[in-house]
């Protein structure tokens, strides 16, 4: 059997409001690499074939200057652009007021004449870790990622937590067979100085385990997802697309998926640490975070040469 190799989906259109910069082109590693050189380094490693970048047109330029004399005869490289105005139904236009992207789901869709086969889907400004896209890579093999199965890498919530405040985490349940029941959303995570990680909801704590799966919007797809996706994108159109603040989302799509009786989600564990940019205080522990894993061995002091 031929192995195939998946693409990789990096979403980095985002707005990035709450760390008030571009985070994703900000440099963490010895060689001021960004994070995402660290995903596409674990996934060139675990074989993926391509990388697609999902940006914002007017960024495009800075963008493929960045990337491009690093990654060159490394992987395939492609850039699609978020446009407000793509996959709309017809009859309906973008609100005047409207600047914030539609989501991660409606920006996959802009992915698809880049895509072929099975692929990933990761944020832009998510350190992963190796092993993440070592088990994303296994499953997008035949007999894993297809039509009717598709997977999420699951994430051990005390391993996703931060130091300066707050989180908002998709945690996971799951059945007997280890597929996804749904995705919660939790939006005040942390761990008390007691020691307990508690989320708020509604002006109360309730404790949750810290071993539980998160969802770090970390995503297998088969690209069976696009007809799928499109077809509840119009939906959401439809539905809240005057709402200026909407997203259309991928848990969305996943929660639709099962709904709907299409297919499972597996919950594919990792114990790979992860860590990431929420707040501006977090850059010097991420920065730290990059420089003990290169004192380790575990990349070398410059990913590309």
């Amino acid at each position: 059997m031929s192995i195939q190799k998946p693409t990789l989906v990096i979403l980095a259109a985002g707005m990035a409001s709450r760390y008030g910069s571009m985070k994703q082109v900000e440099g963490f590693g010895p060689k001021g690499e960004t994070i995402m050189e660290y995903s596409i380094y674990d996934a060139i490693k675990a074989g993926f074939g391509k990388v697609v970048f999902i940006i914002r047109e007017e960024f495009a330029d800075m963008f493929k200057g960045m990337m491009e004399p690093k990654l060159q005869g490394k992987i395939e490289t492609a850039y699609v652009f978020q446009a407000l105005e793509d996959y709309l139904p017809e009859g309906y236009s973008v609100p005047a007021d409207r600047a914030k992207p539609w989501g991660t789901a409606h920006a996959i869709l802009c992915a698809e004449p880049e895509v072929s086969g099975n692929f990933v889907v990761i944020n832009a400004d998510d350190f992963y870790g190796e092993d993440g896209f070592a088990k994303a890579a296994a499953f997008c093999q035949p007999g894993g990622c297809s039509n009717e199965q598709y997977g999420i890498i699951g994430y051990t919530l005390s391993k996703t937590l931060s130091d300066n405040g707050s989180v908002s985490r998709g945690v996971c349940q799951t059945d007997a067979e280890g597929n996804l029941v749904a995705i919660n959303e939790r939006t005040k995570i942390y761990r008390k100085a007691s020691g307990e990680v508690v989320y708020e909801d509604n002006g109360g704590e309730t404790e949750v385990d810290e071993n539980t799966p998160v969802s770090m919007n970390f995503w297998c797809f088969s690209p069976g997802v696009f007809g799928l996706a499109g077809d509840w994108f119009k939906d959401f159109i439809r539905a809240k697309g005057q709402e200026l603040k909407s997203e259309f989302l991928l848990p969305t799509v996943a929660a639709d998926f099962i709904a709907g009786g299409y297919g499972d989600i597996k919950v594919i564990p990792t114990e790979a640490q992860w860590f990431g940019v929420t707040y501006k205080e977090d850059a010097p522990i991420v920065k730290a975070s990059v420089d003990n894993l290169v004192a380790s061995g575990a990349y070398p002091a410059g990913l590309w040469g």
